[in-house]
């Protein structure tokens, strides 16, 4: 493979942060597992590893593809792919638009049902790049875009409505205020920027204090719902120790950030929350299989 291909590969891994995988994957696989006690099939478990790819696919291309201009004005994101002319605005977009299709008829290949679902969700992914310029909820439309994976994670093992779903739902949730609480993190980087530009987050809406705060809230909540569907889910001790190691790790990602102190975000945000993703699927396998 020639060096430029590798570099090409590269920067489109890059603008779509193929790393950031971490966060919703484990859950979606974690469902899905739990929904079949272990046993998916081959297909089902490539289909829906290959759902969750070219969703959060489309989203990132086209979250880089609606913000080029914001990127390019911001100092923090200026390097980024489309700003610096490593990969141009129109390939960003095609690289959404061929991922959406292939999200759609990789859930076509599921269930005609879930072709059907697939359509708003794809919209909801879509939609949330423009969230903040209108709402300062965008975290939670954020954190909503991620829960949906393990939802659809069971659904596409199930195939059916049914008073099973209650137990992903929860999950879902869960993951929603727990990607929320570390989006309000994130974004206290950029409140000011934001605030000249009129674009709307809780650290503009209540200042950088009272968001760290909310997102404490936030994180509390989630580990809350997180137990809460080991015990509706049947998991026992590993899960439960799974989610204690969470908490300490949620524990540790809100020492590392004061309000006028934001230098240690990398591993607030990517160390302390891929791992956490990664320790609660490593929990609840342990769990499910010993």
């Amino acid at each position: 493979m020639s060096q430029a291909v590798v570099q090409r590969a590269q920067a489109y891994a890059g603008l779509i942060k193929l790393s950031h995988s971490v966060f919703a994957m484990p859950f979606a696989l974690l469902s899905l597992l739990v929904a079949t006690d272990g046993t998916p099939t081959l297909r089902l478990l490539g289909l829906v590893v290959a759902a969750v790819l070219c969703a959060r696919t489309a989203a990132m291309a086209f979250n880089r593809y609606a913000d080029r201009h914001l990127d390019a004005e911001n100092p923090r994101t200026q390097n980024r792919e489309i700003p610096s002319g490593v990969v141009s605005a129109g390939s960003a977009l095609s690289l959404a638009a061929v991922a959406g299709g292939l999200f759609l008829f990789v859930c076509w290949l599921l269930s005609p049902t879930c072709a059907l679902l697939a359509v708003p969700t794809l919209a909801w992914l879509l939609g949330y790049s423009y969230a903040k310029r209108f709402s300062s909820l965008c975290h939670l439309w954020l954190g909503v875009a991620l829960g949906i994976s393990p939802v659809a994670a069971w659904f596409a093992a199930d195939g059916v409505f049914s008073a099973r779903l209650y137990a992903p739902v929860v999950l879902g949730s869960a993951v929603a205020l727990w990607v929320a609480g570390f989006d309000v993190l994130y974004a206290c980087q950029d409140d000011e920027f934001d605030r000249e530009r009129g674009l709307r987050s809780l650290p503009v809406l209540l200042g950088r204090r009272r968001a760290m705060w909310l997102s404490r809230a936030l994180h509390l909540l989630a580990l809350v719902g997180f137990a809460a569907f080991g015990l509706m889910a049947g998991l026992t001790l590993a899960y439960l120790v799974g989610v204690g190691l969470a908490a300490g790790l949620l524990i540790w990602q809100h020492r590392l950030l004061r309000p006028d102190d934001l230098s240690r975000i990398q591993a607030a945000f990517f160390t302390a929350n891929g791992t956490l993703a990664v320790v609660m699927f490593a929990a609840g396998c342990v769990d499910l299989y010993l």
